[in-house]
């Protein structure tokens, strides 16, 4: 037996250092290859190309990493990280990658929260669109081209210094990549006027797993369709967006309250929930919820809980504040709590920042903290009952202070006119709002994910069934993934697909299969083709 065991064993340390010196060749071939094809001189494009051996390895992968969780030494680590400048060098890298048999995760922001766009299982490379950050506004057509590594705090700064009559429905925290935002639909503090963000798309410069660039024409209506919403790495490499820029009032208002449960939170959040999806399309109120530390607390632990409503309104104070009263007179808003601003300094609040910090901030991509984390979601169609609603509260306060967030989303307004079908997003018509919940897992990592799996056991009879549905931007592996190599079966994928779109994955699984069948786009929860000949 120890003998056999002993042969096992030398098998495995056999296969396992066959499978390093492959993946290391592998890396050798493709850089190589990459700088026999590049256009440009041996040292121009070194600089562009990152491995282990280089100094330099660490701050290129950790550059965008925005969960914490995946920086650590067990993580999987690229072999190269490409940073190309032009498009023919994404040909390239779709090439190389192809003839020496490693996989491509491509990264915009690095916001993925299973770090799906910089980790995975096999040998893989990164492919980092970070210069590709050009925003061209035109405002006569009120469009823009958006490039495919952009981040939200470069397009707004670069629409706000082109215009103040226009902005666009992006994500709030300026740090986050516009490119795997509209990717999986993103939404931001003005959906309820204008949609998500990918409803604004009206063009797109894509490389297919051929090496073509294809616009909207080139590609078809079906993988134009795809591309806005049903996820990002499944399709091709998204060079840049065309959007259309929506229209802004020169003053909007905002205000960010706070109450707590002794100041009558649930009640107020209880009939938030009905109220907030009705207001008039120009107002959007947010709420986050989360556990501080008060002397004024009954408790021993001298815990509260406390939730915040944070508000856009497209328009001035005295409007806000009329709607208020009639709609929604139980948060008790008055003026004192509400800053008249620009869109572009709204931008700048809802970035967490103060709102008198200089929009010029929106360009730095690391201004704002990264946490270690795991995260899920969620979508409503009725209101949570305040018992069910008290029962949340009581799982927050089983966690340390400040270390679990709630994010409750109001949908509604413009989002309700769009069909489900529209674009592979289907939460539209009847849809409340969207739970987004998080746990800070930097430390006691087993109990705080073992939390995040009984509240939303918890959650379970009062969000969507039949699928219990989820936003793909909030990527869950818990909820399946397809397998790390060959194919993966429809029923096996529509455990998470289905979650994610509804229906729209079947149409998502049909042009996945027209247009990369031997899935040479991939991750762990990425369209697969159809297994069906």
């Amino acid at each position: 037996m120890e003998l056999q065991a002993t042969q096992i064993s030398l098998c495995f340390l056999l296969v396992i250092s066959t499978l390093l010196f492959s993946s290391a060749s592998n890396s050798d071939e493709f850089v190589q290859c990459l700088t026999k094809l590049s256009k440009e001189s041996a040292p121009t494009v070194s600089k562009l190309i990152f491995t282990p051996k280089n100094s330099s390895y660490t701050a290129a992968l950790l550059y965008s990493i925005n969960n914490l969780r995946f920086t650590r030494p067990t993580t999987p680590k690229p072999r190269v990280i490409i940073t190309p400048t032009t498009e023919s060098q994404v040909q390239s890298v779709i090439y190389c990658a192809k003839k020496t048999h490693l996989e491509i995760r491509i990264r915009s922001g690095g916001h993925s929260l299973e770090g799906l766009s910089y980790v995975a299982y096999v040998p893989f490379v990164v492919l980092d669109l970070r210069n590709f950050n050009k925003v061209t506004p035109h405002v006569p057509s009120a469009t823009a081209w958006v490039g495919g590594g952009v981040t939200n705090g470069e397009l707004y700064y670069r629409i706000s210094q082109a215009t103040s009559d226009y902005g666009f429905p992006s994500g709030l925290w300026a740090n986050i990549g516009v490119g795997g935002l509209i990717s999986g639909g993103g939404y931001g503090m003005m959906r309820r006027k204008y949609g998500l963000a990918a409803d604004q798309v009206i063009d797109a410069k894509l490389i297919d797993v051929h090496g073509r660039i294809l616009d909207r024409q080139a590609m078809g209506e079906d993988l134009f369709w795809a591309i806005r919403g049903g996820g990002g790495g499944s399709f091709g490499v998204v060079l840049a967006w065309k959007v259309n820029l929506v229209r802004v009032p020169k003053t909007v208002t905002v205000f960010r309250v706070y109450r707590s449960l002794a100041q009558n939170m649930t009640n107020i959040f209880y009939k938030w929930q009905s109220v907030a999806p009705r207001f008039p399309k120009e107002l959007d109120i947010r709420c986050n919820g989360q556990i501080f530390l008060s002397e004024n607390s009954t408790r021993p632990d001298k815990k509260i809980m406390v939730m915040n409503f944070e508000s856009l309104y497209l328009g001035r104070v005295d409007s806000l504040l009329k709607v208020m009263l009639k709609q929604f007179p139980e948060l008790g808003l008055v003026r004192e709590d509400c800053f008249e601003v620009s869109w572009i300094q709204a931008m700048v609040f809802f970035t967490n920042l103060p709102l008198e910090t200089p929009p010029e901030v929106l360009l730095d991509k690391t201004t704002l903290p990264r946490f270690d984390f795991k995260g899920r979601s969620d979508f409503t169609t009725k209101p949570i009952p305040v018992k069910g609603l008290e029962g949340i509260w009581d799982f927050m306060f089983q966690l340390p202070n400040g270390t679990a967030m709630l994010q409750f989303t109001p949908f509604g307004g413009r989002m309700s006119e769009i069909a489900e079908t529209a674009l592979p997003f289907p939460y539209r018509a009847g849809y409340l709002y969207m739970i987004n919940l998080y746990a800070l897992t930097d430390v006691d990592e087993a109990n705080r994910l073992q939390w995040v799996r009984n509240i939303d056991a918890y959650l379970a009879p009062y969000v969507t069934s039949n699928p219990r549905s989820a936003y793909v931007n909030y990527a869950n592996l818990w909820m399946g993934t397809n397998n790390p190599r060959g194919r993966t079966s429809y029923a096996q994928a529509s455990k998470w697909g289905k979650r994610y779109f509804k229906n729209n994955f079947d149409r998502l699984v049909w042009i996945k299969s027209k247009v990369d069948p031997d899935n040479f786009f991939r991750h762990e929860q990425s369209i697969p083709p159809s297994t069906i000949p």
